[in-house]
C-alpha cells in the first residue's frame, strides 16, 4: 500500500466530480520559454500543459488558448488522443510566443 497522498505515475487521478483521469502523455515533449526570465519547461502530458494555460499565460483568453485548454483537459479524461491535445496546445503556445522550436 502506498502512503496518503501519493500518486504513482501509473494512478488515475480524480477530480471531485468522480470522473478518472489521467495525465495524457504527449508522444514528445513541447519547450516553451516561461515567466520574466524565460525559464525552459518540457511539456511531457496534458496535465502540465492545463498547469500552464490556467497559470500566467500571455494570451489567456484568446481562441486558441481556449482550445489548447479544452483539449488538454479532454486528453485527461481519455476524450481526445493525447498527441491531439499537444498540436493544440503548440498553437497556442506558438501564438503566445512561448514555443521553442
Amino acid at each position: 500500500m502506498k502512503p496518503a497522498g501519493q500518486l504513482r505515475v501509473s494512478d488515475p487521478l480524480t477530480t471531485h466530480w468522480g470522473f478518472e483521469m489521467t495525465q495524457g502523455w504527449f508522444s514528445r515533449p513541447v519547450e516553451v520559454a516561461v515567466g520574466v526570465a524565460g525559464s525552459i519547461r518540457h511539456i511531457s502530458n496534458a496535465q502540465q500543459a492545463v498547469e500552464l494555460l490556467t497559470g500566467q499565460w500571455r494570451d489567456a483568453g484568446s481562441v486558441l488558448h481556449g482550445a489548447a485548454l479544452r483539449a488538454c483537459r479532454r486528453a485527461m479524461t481519455g476524450d481526445v488522443p493525447a498527441d491531439n491535445a499537444r498540436e493544440a496546445f503548440i498553437s497556442a503556445a506558438r501564438e503566445a510566443h512561448v514555443l521553442i522550436e
